[in-house]
């Protein structure tokens, strides 16, 4: 009986021992661990990282990309304000410079619409607060020198691409962070009653993220609801009364849409409106239809077209290809990709929102009216 009860006690002995060690294993495990992880960050690092709490928070505040650099050094954003010389002290010129433009004004152009480009980009420098950027998709961009406002214009020249193409490439959204609202305009737009500095106040005032001007009612129309009222009492509408449109519609072109030819977007939307543009769909037919997700909110209210401040499309066809086909066979063929690259992104959307699980789609049980032409 003795002889088993010591037995037992050592059993219970050898078994709190093993539990210890293997405790102390543990912990030895985990301290070596640890020290690994901070030897590895001084190593790379060259000091000590603070605790990881605090790591974790410094590191948040900070653009991808950048957690290397002292936070000092960094610019975030950019603009395409001009140098004022090449010369200098540039810390001093800073001071004296004038201050950054807060819209940005974007056009495609080619030298045939030089006169119409010109009352349009003047109209909007002799409102004041504008930068303008020309993508000369005829590569003619010397032909341009002549004019006042040249010099202070950012050029960018690509034969035979798309207002699309360019803003894809170089529209992207840390580029243009700098402005409050991206005017992304065709050419062959007639501003004469159009003010861009009203515009905006109409902008701010409706809390409008997505918007355009108003159609003259001798454009070239496409949808009713671009069509300026023919006695407008308000400064904005919001949705389309006509054939395919009744009072019950709830989405686009009926409702939270605008056309592709004179957009404007507020920073946020842009931002959006980029990620969504397809690198090799450069026509962007179909992106006016889905404008409604980018608008930071309820599209019925965030997305509109300005009354007061109304312009004329004029409808001149732009882009052939080039000398490959006479004027009017090209534009067809153009048309035709057109309306192939809106299948395409249609069918890209459905793709995307049925294989993102995590995807909410705020507009699920509100379908387009119709389809873009």
């Amino acid at each position: 009986m003795g002889s088993a009860a010591s037995k037992l006690s050592t059993n219970n002995i050898g078994t709190k021992a093993k539990a210890i060690f293997f405790i102390a294993l543990l912990l030895f495990a985990g301290a070596v661990g640890a020290m690994y992880r901070d030897n590895a960050f001084v190593f790379t690092q060259g000091t000590r990282p603070p605790p990881r709490k605090s790591l974790h928070r410094v590191h948040r505040r900070r653009p991808p990309g950048s957690e290397m650099l002292p936070r000092g050094i960094i610019q975030k954003t950019t603009n395409f304000e001009m140098a004022t010389s090449l010369t200098g002290n540039p810390e001093r010129q800073k001071d004296t410079a004038p201050q950054p433009k807060k819209s940005l004004l974007a056009v495609p152009v080619g030298v045939k619409n030089k006169a119409v480009v010109d009352k349009l980009v003047s109209k909007f420098l002799d409102a004041g607060g504008f930068a303008v950027m020309l993508f000369h998709y005829d590569g003619a961009f010397e032909q341009w020198a002549d004019l006042e406002w040249s010099n202070s214009a950012v050029h960018v020249a690509a034969r035979r691409q798309t207002k699309w193409w360019f803003a894809k490439r170089f529209l992207h959204p840390d580029v243009v962070a700098d402005y409050e609202y991206v005017f992304l305009w065709d050419e062959d737009i007639e501003v004469d009653a159009f003010n861009p500095a009203r515009y905006l106040d109409v902008v701010r005032r409706e809390g409008l993220e997505v918007s355009q001007p108003a159609l003259d009612r001798r454009s070239e129309i496409h949808h009713a609801i671009t069509t300026r009222k023919m006695l407008p009492t308000k400064d904005v509408h919001r949705r389309a009364l006509d054939t395919r449109c009744h009072a019950d519609s709830t989405g686009p072109p009926c409702v939270g849409w605008v056309e592709m030819m004179v957009p404007v977007f507020s920073r946020a939307a842009w931002k959006c409106t980029w990620n969504m543009i397809q690198n090799d769909l450069i026509h962007g037919w179909g992106i006016d239809y889905k404008l409604g997700y980018c608008a930071q909110g309820d599209r019925a209210r965030n997305v509109g077209v300005v009354d007061t401040e109304y312009v004329l499309h004029r409808g001149d066809p732009m882009l052939s290809d080039g000398d490959k086909a006479a004027p009017s066979k090209s534009r067809g063929a153009v048309r035709w990709r057109s309306n192939k690259e809106m299948k395409m992104f249609n069918r890209r959307w459905e793709e995307a929102a049925a294989e993102d699980s995590s995807w909410p789609d705020p507009y699920a049980a509100q379908p387009a009216t119709a389809s873009s032409t």
